[in-house]
């Protein structure tokens, strides 16, 4: 029996879309776990571009190669799904001051009802910190090119999406 930690990141979000920023995280992120769950979740509080299971595929499409990259979807207590797959730590990704008043709050609270679950905060890097999903659907929205903020899957979604309306 071997004595190897196997080390599991739980990166919770909505991910509608899915930016170069937060594949910049779970790229980065594969260099420090063994594995990254990508973990979906409805945010009652946004109006979603897309369904969970096309933000799913959008997100599988992009790690295609990568088999430690696996993509969940989860609903209720973020804690209790993050325990369900075994993960040994919470990801988190922070643009800025104001990113991490609100993940430090919802760290103390993950911490409240999971003790032994970490969560790690990895800072993006200076080219996307000005990049967020919201941002990122309404410059679409409005004929802008987004190319250079997400990945070409998720630009040709967008595309699609934009004509579509």
């Amino acid at each position: 029996m071997s004595d190897t930690i196997h080390t599991i990141a739980f990166y919770p979000g909505s991910f509608d879309p899915l930016t170069n920023g937060h594949l910049n995280i779970i790229q980065r992120a594969l260099r420090v776990f063994d594995q990254v769950v990508v973990a979906m979740a409805q945010n009652i509080n946004k109006r979603a571009m897309f369904t969970l299971e096309e933000r799913r595929a959008l997100v599988q499409e992009c790690f295609v190669d990568e088999p430690r990259v696996s993509v969940v979807m989860f609903d209720g207590l973020m804690v209790e799904a993050a325990r369900l797959h075994r993960a040994t730590a919470v990801l988190r990704g922070l643009r800025g001051v104001a990113d991490f008043e609100t993940e430090f709050q919802m760290a103390t609270m993950n911490n409240v009802l999971a003790p032994a679950l970490e969560t790690v905060f990895m800072m993006t890097e200076k080219s996307h910190f000005f990049v967020s999903s919201h941002l990122v659907r309404e410059v679409a929205s409005l004929g802008g090119d987004i190319s250079p903020l997400v990945p070409e899957p998720v630009n040709r979604a967008l595309r699609a999406r934009i004509v579509r309306k």
